[in-house]
């Protein structure tokens, strides 16, 4: 499984923690295009981008982006901050 690392700071009041599926798995190459976000592979074939945003703009700037990648979208779900920060200080131990 690919992993790119995530350092998280502090979630903002405005900002939110967001996990994208897109179809296929991209390579770290891909990392450039999704600053600040880590990139995962599933077992399904797809990768998770998943990361904060700082708001509802740049969760568009990033679909927008995604959409000119001619990328193919599965879901984007925005998870709750107090869950996205456990997950990932468990898995950085």
């Amino acid at each position: 499984m690919l992993k790119a690392p995530l350092q998280p700071g502090p979630i903002q009041k405005s900002q939110a923690y967001y996990k994208i599926r897109i179809k296929g798995q991209l390579s770290l190459s891909w990392l450039e295009s999704f600053e600040g976000m880590q990139l995962t592979h599933t077992r399904r074939g797809d990768t998770l981008i998943a990361g904060i945003l700082a708001d509802q703009a740049a969760l568009h700037g990033l679909l927008a982006r995604i959409r000119d990648l001619n990328l193919t979208l599965i879901s984007v779900i925005q998870v709750k901050p107090e869950r996205s920060l456990r997950q990932h200080q468990s898995r950085s131990k």
